[in-house]
């Protein structure tokens, strides 16, 4: 006989309570009590297929619009520079946007965690059209870059916000393949963004590239809040840390401007730079000292530790590092090394950028099916890892090595679906939205990290006071480097890569994986 068997031998309706007993009972209340903070004690009815999908296609049109104004900018600025008579300040276009949306997305995250996801899209919306239209109004250069934050605040909503959004209504399982479906997204706007604005600088005007978020936004609100209401609610209203979060954004900031402005506008040994980097620092041992002691923290630590999230998000980081950082140096490569022109260096990438979405793809499926949905992920960043090393130690024509790249870029697309869900599975519904903000927080911290990382190491290699990242070409062509030490110098490159991936595999194989709920193959396809 077990614990949860009758140990009585007579039958229960025989059985009479004593009296002492049935008197309390009888006395406590039978109403029931409502709690504002509890959650609803019946699941709330499924969504349909066409809900899903009208859902899914409204997200993505709206992660298109943070995909296609990150990189739509680009072609566009030098016929800015020309109109408002100042090429000095161009970067900033660009760098407003990045700093305003990196400090901001662990705070969408968790506000969506506290005030909800409809209240969330629509302030991250409601900004970014604010500052698309201050954008292309612009009548000089700072109010142009001050509207470029504003409109990255909206921007840097927009991500955690949508991927949060996902996982409440589609279940871990089946998540992993509609996070593919956000891979592409990022992938046609990161494409199509640099060909769009170059199209409206020549031939319309700059300001249509702003213009242009409106009807965007608009279609994407249209088919998004009248299906909103039937997304089931797991927010819970709390007290906001703002001081937390105050800490945390300025850390993030301030350390970004470090990246952005060592080894160009000041030396990294200068002053300058010391200061910054001693502030950032003291600015995020700030924040974990007010974490700790906070009742209600911003980001809780907690959250950040235990079996899932720490390898997660280093597998994460490090695989959008990577990247990151050879998309952004690889054109040089391609320019030296193999004589392309811009353009083609520019079309050399997209083996890089399509084929991790392919990966991203596969692991999405695998994840849908498999009982263990890491291992696609152990196996894609291990191929990567290879594939880099194979980089490092060979001299390839240029065909063998986009092939090459390619491979790369399959294995490492596979980290993405499987580091979110993963993620997302390991905490409480009410707390999704901050750990994913969290995500994207600090994969934009690392992939800035690794752009200034790889061009470090690039001039260390070179020993030369080499303009990067896209900076070669401005003063008339790629500087006067032979060919055998541009070679030399890349490998190390690629070795960085080699152990970025390499962290990332290990990373894998140390996290903990949890079973994932759901259906084991996933009903809802999209639609063609």
């Amino acid at each position: 006989m077990n614990k949860y068997e009758r140990q009585s031998r007579f039958p229960a309706e025989s059985q009479t309570l004593p009296d002492d007993i049935a008197e309390e009972l009888n006395r406590l209340p039978s109403e029931v009590l409502d709690i504002p903070d509890a959650p609803s004690l019946a699941p709330p009815a499924p969504l349909n297929p066409d809900e899903v999908r009208t859902i899914v296609i409204s997200l993505m049109l709206t992660m298109f619009l943070a995909a296609l104004d990150q990189t739509i900018v680009a072609t566009a600025l030098p016929t800015i520079g020309r109109q408002f008579h100042d090429v000095t300040n161009l970067s900033w276009v660009i760098t407003a946007y990045l700093l305003a949306s990196t400090a901001v997305a662990p705070v969408f995250g968790t506000l969506s965690d506290i005030y909800g996801r409809r209240a969330m899209i629509i302030t991250s919306l409601s900004l970014f059209v604010v500052g698309s239209v201050l954008c292309a109004v612009a009548p000089n250069m700072t109010i142009l870059i001050l509207a470029r934050g504003l409109q990255g605040l909206g921007g840097g909503g927009i991500m955690p916000v949508v991927q949060t959004v996902i996982s409440d209504v589609v279940s871990p399982r089946e998540r992993g393949r509609y996070q593919a479906y956000f891979s592409s997204v990022w992938l046609v706007g990161g494409i199509a963004g640099p060909v769009i604005g170059g199209v409206f600088a020549e031939h319309l005007h700059w300001s249509m590239i702003f213009w242009i978020n409106l009807p965007l936004t608009a279609a994407a609100l249209v088919l998004l809040l009248p299906n909103m209401k039937k997304i089931p609610v797991f927010h819970r209203k709390r007290k906001v840390d703002w001081l937390g979060g105050v800490l945390l954004m300025a850390s993030a900031v301030v350390f970004m401007l470090v990246l952005t402005w060592g080894g160009s506008r000041y030396s990294w040994l200068s002053p300058t730079i010391t200061a910054m980097v001693g502030a950032s620092i003291a600015l995020a041992g700030g924040f974990i000292w007010h974490a700790r002691r906070a009742d209600e923290p911003f980001l809780p630590l907690p959250l950040l530790s235990g079996s899932v999230a720490p390898f997660a998000l280093t597998a994460g980081g490090c695989a959008l590092g990577a990247m990151t950082g050879l998309t952004v140096q690889l054109p040089l490569y391609y320019e030296s090394v193999y004589h392309l022109t811009a353009s083609e260096a520019g079309l050399a990438l997209i083996p890089l950028a399509a084929v991790s979405t392919c990966g991203a793809a596969i692991a999405g499926r695998t994840m849908a099916r498999a009982k263990h949905y890491k291992r696609v992920a152990v196996i894609g960043t291990s191929w990567a890892a290879l594939c880099a090393l194979g980089l490092t130690l060979t001299t390839l024509p240029l065909w063998a090595l986009l092939t090459l790249m390619a491979a790369f870029a399959l294995g490492l697309g596979t980290t993405f679906p499987v580091c979110v869900v993963s993620l997302q599975n390991s905490v409480a519904r009410p707390q999704v939205g901050t750990i994913t903000g969290a995500m994207n927080f600090f994969r934009s911290l690392m992939s800035s990290f690794m752009v200034a990382a790889f061009a470090a190491i690039l001039l260390l290699a070179l020993g030369a006071d080499l303009p990067l990242a896209g900076e070669h070409h401005v003063a008339g062509g790629v500087p006067a480097i032979s060919t055998e030490d541009m070679r030399h110098a890349f490998r190390y490159v690629f070795g960085a890569a080699t152990a970025l991936m390499t962290i990332a595999a290990l990373c894998l194989l140390a996290m903990e994986e949890r079973p994932l709920a759901g259906p084991t193959q996933a009903p809802v396809e999209m639609a063609e």
